[in-house]
């Protein structure tokens, strides 16, 4: 069991994965957080003085998301993260068209990635098995998805209809930022609608629903220095949507279940925070990930890139392949020395699986399984990447 005590003065560089909730983040949820003295813990969903109290705070967290996405506040459903998000937007999506327009004219098909989340390629998998013909377009080397191999796939399917097309905007793993516009424009030509997983993109880039021209998008709190288990959808207003969750009818009847109201505040003020300091933290990102590329270039000859330092990246995200060794070893070793990041394999029933997306971009099983992912956000500071630069040179020699 780990000692939590020992956790202090440890280097969090697994900012991908999750955050540190912000100070202020947890200053406007605490309020909320359900005491009976402060008067802010009813239902969003009664007629009382506290239900209507919790309402409007509900309704304000809402209009500060859309306001950022450039949406609707009708347009934004709160649910509880990015999982739940694609998973309702994909099955939800699939068959409200299916249901307004028949089987015939609704299509039968869906197209995505080879390097989405397991969040969005699970559900397409399980449409698979429900009957759906599914398609996923390969990257290339540098993990993007070219609009002209996208076209080329929906141009060899013309003569069937293509129901949804869902392409995430950043990828968790190596960061690459896709042309989401491009992608969206060349689906809607082709009779499609389209979704995105912006979990890792939301408050890091520029993210206009409008601009981008997407019918769906999915987003998480956690990724922002929000807290966990809170996030939401964006719905175009008109698109074919039957809800995957019953009951009470919240949330205009796409999301039923009790509105869960200090997350949503507290993803709000994680978004308007990451927002409002956007311009300047992507210069800071960028001049820290330039700075731990080049010290590790210099200090460990065994380090190469995964993704080319052409590509298009959120300066958040480094991916690495440290040659001769297994990412797995690497991890724990950083572990012991307060050294938190994660790797391109996923530990499973005791056995070291390659990451798809390192896999599909075309790095071998054994490359895949020396790949380290170095995440870094808010707290990180140029003395932690020079501490950790250190450390892993030491490992490695």
């Amino acid at each position: 069991m780990t000692d939590l005590t020992s956790v202090t003065g440890r280097v969090y560089l697994d900012h991908a994965a999750t955050t540190p909730l912000r100070p202020e983040v947890y200053e406007a949820m605490l309020p909320w957080l359900g005491l009976a003295a402060d008067g802010k813990f009813g239902n969003a969903s009664t007629l009382s003085a506290e239900g209507k109290l919790a309402r409007q705070a509900l309704e304000s967290a809402r209009a500060t998301i859309a306001q950022s996405i450039g949406a609707s506040p009708l347009e934004v459903i709160f649910n509880s993260g990015g999982t739940e998000s694609n998973n309702a937007l994909l099955f939800g999506i699939t068959g409200g068209v299916r249901s307004k327009l028949g089987e015939k004219r609704g299509g039968n098909r869906i197209v995505s990635s080879a390097i989405e989340h397991h969040a969005v390629l699970e559900p397409v998998k399980a449409l698979r098995r429900n009957g759906w013909q599914a398609e996923l377009v390969k990257p290339t080397r540098d993990g993007l998805i070219e609009p002209a191999a996208l076209e080329a796939l929906l141009d060899t399917v013309a003569n069937e209809t293509t129901t949804l097309v869902s392409m995430m905007t950043v990828n968790n793993e190596i960061g690459t930022i896709q042309p989401i516009a491009n992608l969206s424009h060349i689906s809607h030509n082709h009779g499609a609608l389209f979704h995105t997983d912006a979990v890792q993109a939301l408050g890091k880039m520029p993210f206009d629903v409008h601009q981008l021209g997407i019918d769906a998008a999915s987003f998480s709190a956690h990724k922002i220095g929000g807290p966990k288990g809170v996030g939401a959808f964006y719905l175009r207003s008109l698109t074919p949507f039957i809800s995957q969750q019953h009951g009470g009818g919240q949330e205009r009847g796409l999301r039923s279940g009790t509105a869960n109201v200090v997350g949503a505040i507290g993803f709000a003020k994680a978004l308007e925070l990451a927002t409002i300091e956007q311009t300047i933290e992507v210069t800071r990102l960028n001049d820290l990930i330039d700075r731990l590329t080049g010290k590790l270039m210099q200090s460990c000859p065994c380090v190469q890139l995964t993704v080319s330092s052409q590509a298009k990246r959120l300066p958040n995200i480094l991916s690495i392949l440290v040659e001769g060794f297994e990412s797995e070893s690497l991890i724990l070793k950083l572990d012991e020395q307060g050294f938190a990041i994660s790797g391109g394999s996923a530990c499973s029933t005791g056995s070291l699986e390659p990451s798809h997306v390192l896999l599909a971009m075309g790095l071998s099983r054994k490359q895949a399984q020396s790949v380290l992912r170095i995440s870094i956000g808010h707290s990180t500071t140029a003395v932690q990447i020079d501490s950790f630069v250190r450390a892993l040179a030491q490992i490695v020699r």
